[in-house]
């Protein structure tokens, strides 16, 4: 007879793997089912952790995104230690260059304009320091050689960071199995069981499965088991390759008009990505690759003359407000972990922490209230 789990994770992606080992190291019994691994959004992302260069607005989301940011070093170690595998996180900094066309509006005064509305306005929230600085022509070209001329000046931002996603999803993989994690590869849950207000179990191709409590962390392909807000956003990438005799000619995220260039201490450089509304289509299109070469060549020349070593895609899950569904749900032992959108990697430590300690020590985290299901409820 099988023995049924504390906590049954739907989705293997980095959120459900994550929610899964911090569930595991506070000694819950867990199982997670992941329908395709390599599927999973996390492996078609940049890695990017960058609160800053995405200019958040003040309010939760800014603050999620900064306190999870703020875990990552620790986070990563963590993981590192106990897998022996390396998670590619580094603390690069991002870099934000503005083109003359673009400067209206987005210069120093905006930013100084948004600090001002901030403390008159103050968020209900830890408020986590975030230094940033403007650089004018000269001194962004001097701190980033390369770039093209039309870069008029930028914002770098010191502790934007970035991570391997894909690096971190193998670690992740690993540790959730070193804990003692039940992972179940190749299996898609099909139906949630409804009786009386909770989730009886789930029902897949070959069987029902039941457990204590249930967390949904099936990215894009949610609302196939919930009716929920969350579609998929596709979206292309590719990566490019230089020499790595010397020192990188990128040493920090280059995050442009429509474009943001990833570069990775192995000599990989990741472009992205485009944003697409086309459901589940699959695979790469000229178009959209076109695009991706066309603007990061516009922003960084030398992109011209190195080969592609890649190109891929995946599906981003976004909602209509474009932040992420986290915490309760329509059902009484279901928790939602979905809808992460852009920010998926960045926000997988700070989502593991608030759900594990909503699931197995009924801790409700303030910041959990902005993302609640029932937003969406008419």
């Amino acid at each position: 007879m099988a023995i049924t789990p504390d906590v049954l994770v739907i989705g293997g992606g980095v959120v459900g793997l994550a929610i899964a080992l911090e569930l595991r190291l506070r000694g819950a019994s867990v199982t997670v089912l992941s329908r395709n691994f390599a599927q999973a959004a996390s492996h078609a992302a940049a890695g990017m952790l960058a609160p800053q260069a995405e200019k958040l607005p003040p309010g939760a989301m800014r603050e999620l995104c900064l306190l999870s940011r703020s875990l990552y070093p620790d986070w990563t170690q963590k993981l590192e230690a106990l897998t022996g595998l390396p998670t590619g996180y580094w603390a690069c900094g991002i870099l934000v260059p503005v083109y003359e066309k673009e400067a209206t509006g987005r210069g120093q005064k905006s930013e100084e304009k948004i600090a001002i509305a901030h403390s008159r306005h103050p968020a209900p929230y830890t408020q986590h320091p975030t230094p940033s600085f403007w650089l004018d022509h000269t001194e962004i070209h001097q701190h980033q050689p390369g770039l093209s001329e039309a870069v008029i000046g930028g914002w770098w931002y010191p502790d934007d960071a970035q991570v391997d996603n894909r690096s971190l999803a193998k670690a992740l993989w690993a540790a959730v199995q070193d804990v003692g994690v039940n992972l179940r590869e190749g299996i898609a849950v099909e139906t949630l069981l409804q009786q009386d207000e909770q989730v009886g179990g789930v029902e897949t191709s070959r069987e029902t499965i039941q457990a204590g409590h249930y967390v949904l962390a099936t990215g894009a392909w949610s609302q196939a088991l919930l009716p929920i807000p969350v579609t998929p956003k596709k979206g292309q990438m590719l990566s490019v390759r230089v020499p790595v005799e010397g020192d990188l000619p990128l040493q920090m995220v280059l995050f442009g008009s429509e474009i943001y260039i990833v570069p990775r201490r192995d000599g990989r450089m990741i472009i992205g990505a485009t944003s697409e509304d086309v459901g589940f289509t699959p695979d790469n299109t000229p178009e959209g690759v076109q695009a991706l070469l066309e603007r990061a060549s516009r922003l960084y020349p030398g992109l011209r003359h190195v080969p592609i070593e890649d190109c891929w895609w995946g599906f981003r899950p976004a909602t209509p407000d474009e932040l992420p569904l986290l915490g309760a749900s329509p059902y009484a032992n279901l928790t939602l972990a979905t809808g992460h959108y852009r920010n998926g990697i960045l926000l997988t430590p700070v989502t593991a922490q608030l759900i594990a300690n909503l699931v197995w020590h009924q801790q409700v985290d303030p910041l959990l209230d902005a993302f609640h299901w029932s937003r969406f409820r008419a």
